[in-house]
């Protein structure tokens, strides 16, 4: 059960951000409206959600998930990969350090964004990716064996329809992980429970229990259909003006 979260409003110039989609340019009206449903989302699944204010020395600082790895057990600050985003960690540490006073760090030359980790139960796949390095996998299997978790990595770089980890599998409780159809053969899936996603909605991946409900992407009716038949509770929001930039619904948030 989650208690927290941490938010980041977007800038005014969130649209400047980075992104490998071609989707057209983010209306910021529409932008700032789908992150406040967002976070009324949150506090409807029963969590105290702190806000902080945008932020324009770092358009893509609203994706607040690449900055930490909060567990029941510590936080671990991480170190992003794009060169653009490394001020992101230390501009959200006091929010961090609000909650987890003694944080530990990913050092250069590892790097490691949170959009790569998957926590599941205590597991943690941590995936190699094109902002996750090897020395950053590390690093991080290192800190969180400290915790007590168990961890193993999966490189995602071959693959060209994912930015991160998660952008392709999610965790949402009862053992269950929801898998894009192009990773769901992998081998170290093989003890959970299986919620493919077709190519054609792939997107949906990207999902996020909270509770009670499952957070997932507006537009994608038969992976909702798929969740309510294994007995999860779907909250559908509009994330249109996110998915542009990269973005899911994992990204928005940092939940504890």
């Amino acid at each position: 059960m989650f208690t927290d979260a941490i938010v980041r409003t977007p800038g005014a110039n969130f649209d400047e951000g980075l992104t490998t989609v071609s989707l057209g340019t983010p209306s910021f009206e529409r932008v700032f409206a789908q992150h406040s449903q967002y976070c009324q989302a949150l506090v409807e699944c029963g969590l105290e959600v702190t806000t902080l204010n945008a932020d324009l020395g770092f358009p893509d600082s609203t994706f607040v998930e690449d900055t930490a790895i909060l567990t029941a057990r510590g936080a671990v600050l991480t170190r992003p990969g794009a060169e653009s985003r490394e001020g992101e960690v230390d501009a959200i540490r006091d929010a961090i350090l609000d909650f987890f006073p003694e944080p530990l760090t990913i050092e250069a030359p590892g790097t490691v964004d949170g959009g790569d980790i998957c926590e599941a139960e205590d597991h943690f796949f941590i995936g190699l990716s094109h902002r996750t390095n090897e020395e950053g996998a590390r690093q991080l299997a290192r800190l969180l064996a400290s915790f007590g978790y168990e961890s193993s990595t999966i490189d995602v770089r071959p693959m060209t329809s994912v930015l991160h980890l998660k952008s392709g599998i999610s965790y949402i409780g009862e053992n269950t992980l929801v898998v894009m159809e192009e990773m769901a053969e992998n081998s170290q899936f093989q003890d959970f429970d299986i919620i493919r996603v077709s190519e054609e909605e792939s997107y949906a991946a990207n999902c996020v229990r909270v509770n009670g409900h499952v957070l997932v992407a507006a537009g994608f009716p038969r992976f909702t259909a798929e969740l309510r038949a294994h007995g999860f509770s779907p909250l559908v929001l509009e994330m249109s003006e996110f998915q542009k930039m990269d973005g899911g619904l994992s990204c928005l948030s940092l939940r504890f």
